[in-house]
């Protein structure tokens, strides 16, 4: 199965519609999967209280509350379905995460068949079980979660109607950009092993190393946050790829799951014709008599590897030349 390559658009859209599109060329360009957006209410999502995280912070206006900042970054209903159109017309798959049960609702009504738990909803209860009784595929990210948290996730999903079959738990930290020493790729794995579910990872470090290497280890869904520019006024711009590194990091996964293979070790189609070359046969040290007894003094082992191989020197040693060989002739019985 190709691993999922999600290209976050996210909110690097800043609400202009123009911009929205520019991002789903990028993504169609970059040859990803799917180009992932975001759907909420501001008024649902925050109060007008919440402070902003610290790298929002250092990305935005920092005397603007939280709720401010998101509420300039709503998609309406129409853009949505300008976004979905030109997805079609691009023939890559739009998605959209909801952050609330109406914007879940309203994701169900153009026709999206899987939803997206981001980190900060993991806790959420009745937002689990509004999603959970849809009974779709369900992709939950894990960032800030104890391995306590997502057990309790899986069962209320589980327990609303959707098998842990259809569930894709990423592995994710919620720092952007996140430092190398905090992202923790293994805990991916204990996921996995924990719950025996399909896992995969959200990535919020600066470049596309981590990605890839999330792939190697058997990830099987990558998210990586991209815009047009990491210039752009936004939250979410600084830690994104530009659209030359996403089309890097997807020619790279791609290549990694060629480079995978399927583990049995064996010589590969191309390497075949290297064998006779790269290998050696059991050759005339010096001048051999016919009758005469091969022996370490008269043996060598040289290439090409065209004639008896040397894991038959023991058995070869001690026999008689069956006709005179000269120096460096390759030794026949």
């Amino acid at each position: 199965m190709s691993v999922l390559i999600i290209a976050e658009a996210g909110v690097n859209h800043n609400s202009d519609i123009s911009l929205a599109r520019q991002l789903v060329d990028a993504a169609a360009d970059a040859g990803a999967d799917w180009v992932k957006f975001q759907t909420f209410v501001a008024d649902k999502l925050v109060t007008i209280h919440a402070k902003k995280a610290d790298y929002q912070n250092q990305t935005s206006d920092a005397g603007e509350s939280q709720h401010a900042m998101i509420r300039k970054l709503e998609l309406t209903r129409e853009m949505h379905e300008v976004l979905i159109g030109h997805c079609k017309s691009r023939e890559i798959q739009f998605f959209s995460t909801g952050f609330d049960p109406e914007s879940i609702d309203l994701l169900v009504e153009l026709g999206q068949d899987s939803f997206k738990i981001p980190s900060g909803e993991i806790t959420n209860l009745p937002y689990l079980r509004h999603v959970g009784q849809y009974g779709k595929s369900v992709i939950l990210s894990t960032g800030m979660a104890t391995i306590d948290e997502i057990e309790a996730a899986l069962n209320i999903l589980e327990q609303a109607g959707t098998s842990r079959d259809c569930i894709t738990v990423l592995h994710c930290n919620t720092e952007y950009p996140t430092p190398m020493i905090d992202v923790n790729l293994r805990a991916m794995l204990t996921i996995r092993d924990a719950f025996g579910v399909q896992v995969g990872y959200s990535d919020h470090t600066l470049g596309i190393e981590v990605a890839i290497a999330a792939v190697a280890l058997g990830a099987t869904v990558i998210e990586k946050h991209f815009t047009l520019d990491r210039n752009l006024p936004g939250p979410d711009h600084k830690a994104s790829l530009e659209p030359e590194e996403l089309k890097a990091m997807v020619v790279a996964i791609r290549n990694i799951e060629k480079a995978m293979g399927d583990g049995i070790k064996r010589p590969s189609a191309s390497e075949l014709k290297n064998k006779p070359i790269a290998r050696k046969s059991l050759v005339a040290a010096c001048v051999i008599l016919e009758g005469e007894a091969f022996s370490e003094n008269n043996l060598s082992v040289k290439r090409p590897g065209t004639g008896l191989s040397p894991m038959r020197w023991d058995e070869i040693i001690g026999r008689k030349a069956p006709r005179g060989f000269e120096a460096d002739e390759l030794i026949e019985l």
